[in-house]
């Protein structure tokens, strides 16, 4: 991979996915499900699963690729038994995300993108945007996610 923004993308990505991993494998199940603040927030669970898949989308959109198939508002029901299928969600999506960008060919960051919005609206966004967009999607959930382990484990509940 030659391409420095490719290269800086992989790197936030891997650390992104890193973090969601590490908020799993320190909570017990109980915490897995849990919403902070009620209906109306989202647990780890929640957090995780969208993260992961919205990542792969937004990677896939920014690369130029198909668009993988997804259940946006499944991920928002998403609940998880115990940390090990998180984790192989988890793993499996980060390894993912990590070829698609490993396997990237050149790219016109400047090339527009077809995005569907929640709605059904389709917008055209920049590639570089994209990429950017998964890039701090992915770290925003990864972040509440460990505030939500914190909140779990120093008991905010």
């Amino acid at each position: 991979m030659t391409d420095p923004i490719l290269s800086a993308a992989r790197r936030f990505i891997a650390n992104g996915f890193s973090t969601l991993r590490s908020v799993v494998e320190v909570v017990p199940p109980g915490a897995l499900n849990w919403r902070p603040a009620g209906e109306e927030t989202n647990s780890i669970a929640v957090l995780v699963t969208h993260a992961a898949y919205s990542t792969r989308m937004l990677l896939a959109m920014a690369l130029g690729l198909p668009m993988p198939s997804r259940d946006r508002p499944a991920e928002f029901a998403a609940t998880a038994e115990d940390g090990e299928s998180l984790l192989h969600l988890v793993d499996g999506l980060s390894a993912e995300c990590l070829t698609l960008l490993d396997d990237a060919g050149p790219i016109d960051w400047a090339t527009r993108r077809q995005r569907k919005r929640d709605g059904g609206e389709v917008v055209e966004i920049p590639a570089a945007e994209a990429l950017f967009h998964a890039v701090e999607h992915l770290r925003g959930h990864a972040d509440e996610a460990s505030l939500t382990r914190h909140f779990w484990l120093h008991g905010s509940r």
